[in-house]
């Protein structure tokens, strides 16, 4: 049984036709699963949205299954990632200025949706995916950790008891999540947890296109494959000026620089 897993496209179509492309050279997939950020923050919000959509409704909703992630959440309710207060006076300013051109670019986003495109969304929130695999066993799908799509408890670097505190309430032998933007794998004992990276807007390594490709044999083994593609960072940067995004500043820094 084959698995493919990716997370956080963020909007950027350029980086997930990338990702397509790859995943038709690996050959034929049995399960498709995203674990959310469509849309939020990248240069084509609507087209990248309207294409997974074209993409659920050719595999099917069991073979391509999507969650929703935080940024997803931001665009249909209008929530906002809360930050700490400022503690100088001399630093309000550059946090008004980050504040005005985050949520000019969410408030953009939104308006790119069609109301199918909302709809699509809007169903996703909150979602776990679940998958027995004979002979392996459960495998769970998260946008950040069981319960919570802002949580950092499973990140590469996080402390393995906090680390398996955030899955205390599951059963399961794998967990797949996405949201930190950085691939890994690691194992915690009780617990396997793989991350696939950031399809659009990865953090370790801007200007490649992450995902995972797990193999499940009938012996109850598994192979994983992290896979790591180049894409075209300045087209996808020129399609947020095309397509009239409010903060090409930012999509520049991230997708050229990462966090």
């Amino acid at each position: 049984m084959r698995l493919a897993v990716f997370s956080d496209i963020h909007g950027n179509l350029t980086a997930f036709e990338t990702l397509l492309a790859d995943l038709a050279s690996v050959g034929e997939v049995d399960r498709l699963w995203c674990l959310g950020d469509l849309a939020a923050l990248g240069p084509q919000a609507g087209a990248t949205v309207q294409r997974v959509r074209a993409l659920v409704d050719h595999y099917g909703e069991e073979k391509f299954q999507v969650i929703g992630g935080n940024a997803d959440r931001y665009l249909i309710t209008g929530e906002r990632l809360a930050m700490p207060p400022v503690k100088e006076a001399e630093n309000l300013a550059q946090r008004v200025a980050v504040l005005k051109g985050r949520d000019a670019a969410l408030n953009w986003d939104t308006e790119q949706l069609t109301w199918e495109d909302y709809e699509f969304m809007a169903k996703r929130l909150g979602r776990e995916l679940h998958l027995s695999v004979k002979g392996y066993g459960t495998v769970i799908g998260v946008h950040a950790i069981p319960g919570d799509d802002e949580g950092q408890n499973l990140r590469p670097d996080s402390p393995e008891e906090e680390a398996r505190d955030a899955l205390l309430d599951r059963e399961g032998r794998l967990a797949l999540v996405g949201h930190t933007h950085h691939q890994f794998d690691r194992d915690l004992g009780n617990w396997r947890v793989i991350n696939p990276g950031s399809v659009g807007m990865s953090f370790g390594r801007p200007g490649v296109v992450e995902w995972a490709l797990l193999t499940f044999d009938e012996k109850g083994g598994l192979t994983v494959d992290l896979r790591a593609i180049p894409y075209d960072v300045e087209a996808a940067i020129g399609a947020a000026s095309a397509t009239g995004h409010p903060n090409v500043a930012m999509v520049t820094q991230r997708l050229r620089q990462g966090a």
